[in-house]
């Protein structure tokens, strides 16, 4: 844990330590008060940071884990009765958004950078005579199993497997294997770096890569 090295830095340590801690507090009062309609839960120690916002109008469910971090500007949008459950120990940096119709989980010990977009819905379009909005969606439940780290920018359509590593800017619209480094826009599986044989087209990453 950090401390601070000369007393410059106390106030600094003082705000972010104890202040934040009370201002997350009170924002966990306030979303319980505002959502008594639907089921929220926090399972353990869990710190909101400014920016939290809940916005389920309907049954949905929104559960977090021991240790979950929300950093700056987690917005999670639920509708119906969709559910989100993340598990212990995440982190997510600035400026998350998640929107459910149906379910989206997410294991534990994951890691969220900034500017992030996880999405259970895709816009349907391919009708000329339709506007877009008027088109609809088509909806999957999203699974993101444990460990799982992804970089700035990305925006999260499909399952992640274990442990996965999600470059920058990447757009995952097509399930990504467990243990492999996967990048782009659509994002593809590159490199593996698990124990067993890697999947089909990926090649295996060298121990010694930066």
């Amino acid at each position: 844990m950090y401390r601070p090295s000369n007393l410059r830095e106390l106030p600094w340590y003082a705000h972010n330590r104890w202040a934040g801690r009370g201002m997350s507090e009170g924002r966990k009062l306030l979303v319980r008060a505002t959502h008594r309609h639907c089921r929220v839960e926090f399972r353990g120690p869990v710190f909101l940071g400014p920016g939290f916002s809940l916005d389920i109008p309907g049954p949905g469910t929104f559960i977090v884990g021991s240790g979950v971090t929300f950093r700056r500007g987690f917005v999670c949008e639920i509708s119906g009765d969709g559910r989100v459950e993340i598990g212990d120990g995440c982190t997510f940096t600035s400026h998350t958004l998640i929107q459910c119709s149906t379910s989206i989980e997410i294991g534990e010990g994951c890691t969220f950078a900034q500017s992030l977009s996880i999405v259970d819905g895709r816009h349907r379009f391919r009708n000329p005579d339709v506007p877009m909005l008027s088109q609809g969606y088509a909806f999957r439940p999203i699974r993101i199993e444990d460990g799982v780290s992804v970089m700035g920018k990305c925006t999260i359509a499909a399952d992640i497997g274990r442990r996965a590593f999600i470059g920058a800017h990447s757009l995952v619209l097509r399930d990504i294997p467990a243990y492999t480094l996967a990048v782009g826009t659509p994002a593809r599986p590159v490199e593996y770096f698990g124990h067993g044989d890697p999947p089909p087209g990926v090649r295996r990453s060298d121990p010694g890569a930066e």
